[in-house]
C-alpha cells in the first residue's frame, strides 16, 4: 500500500485494489484503523485515542485530496502526497 503521509508516527496509506466506501488505512505503534473519507469515523480497528484525534483531523483537512487519491487508485494511477500534521 502507497504511503500518502506520515506524521507524528502515524502512517497513512491508500490501498490500490480496496473495498468501498472509501477509506484510507491509518497506522501507530501496531495499532491500524479503516477510516471512512467521507465522514472521518472509523470503519474498523482502533488507534491509541491521542493519534485517533490527529488522524481524524488530519483526515477533515485534507477530505478533498483523500478523495482525489482515492479516485486515482481506483484508476491505477499514481497516488500524490498530502501534506502532514506539523
Amino acid at each position: 500500500m502507497p504511503e500518502i503521509s506520515l506524521f507524528f508516527g502515524i502512517r497513512i496509506t491508500l490501498n490500490y485494489n480496496d473495498h468501498n466506501p472509501p477509506h484510507f488505512h491509518a497506522e501507530y505503534s501496531g495499532n491500524k484503523a479503516l477510516i471512512n473519507i467521507a465522514d472521518a469515523t472509523v470503519l474498523r480497528g482502533r488507534l491509541p485515542k491521542k493519534q485517533l484525534k490527529l488522524v481524524l483531523a488530519w483526515a477533515e483537512l485534507h477530505k478533498d485530496d483523500l478523495f482525489i487519491n482515492w479516485n486515482l487508485s481506483k484508476n491505477s494511477k499514481e497516488l500524490f502526497k498530502i501534506e502532514p500534521l506539523r
